[in-house]
């Protein structure tokens, strides 16, 4: 009984940190896909020393929110 009462006391703490958590991977999401298009535009061009890690960069940012 005690735990029910806990779960039902803690459960708008629990949505507010679970909505911050996917805002947190969302924008870790679009900030790694945004890397990953600004490198590999880098990497078509003359930069290819700057687009090869900011691909990389983006891409393990990608992975990491999707995981």
């Amino acid at each position: 009984m005690f735990g029910a009462i806990v779960q039902v006391m803690t459960l708008p703490f629990r949505v507010l940190a679970s909505a911050f958590d996917l805002l947190g991977r969302l924008s870790s999401l679009a900030l790694g896909f945004g890397l990953m298009v600004v490198g590999a535009a880098l990497l078509a061009g003359p930069w290819m020393l700057l687009g090869a890690p900011l691909f990389g960069f983006g891409l393990l940012l990608t992975l990491r929110a999707l995981g």
